[in-house]
């Protein structure tokens, strides 16, 4: 995987197996703004379009824009995770806890 924010974005989204038109649907852009952050090196997204981004591709803002970093780590895949989580409605996020513990003490 290349460094760059546009080969990020589209290599998260190919493995995803999302579209240009699913990916654009998803964070509320258009399918060229989305062609254009892939293949042009001009285009800066907001943080606003770059958070939701991330959030549908399971990464962090953060990675996308880290030109040093080509994969992203554990580390960066579980706060993802929880920045998801924590969008949960409260309910969701009690039934989700109730799944993972029943599922620990089955071992």
């Amino acid at each position: 995987m290349s460094n760059t924010l546009g080969d990020k974005i589209r290599n998260l989204r190919k493995a995803k197996n999302l579209t240009l038109e699913q990916l654009a649907e998803q964070t509320d852009s258009s399918k060229g703004y989305i062609w254009e952050l892939e293949n042009r090196d001009t285009r800066k997204p907001s943080a606003e379009k770059l958070l939701k981004i991330a959030e549908v591709l399971g990464v962090t803002a953060e990675f996308l824009l880290d030109e040093s970093k080509s994969e992203p780590t554990d580390g960066v895949l579980k706060s993802a995770f929880f920045r998801k989580f924590e969008k949960m409605d409260e309910s969701d996020q009690k039934r989700f806890m109730k799944i993972i513990e029943d599922w620990g003490s089955n071992k």
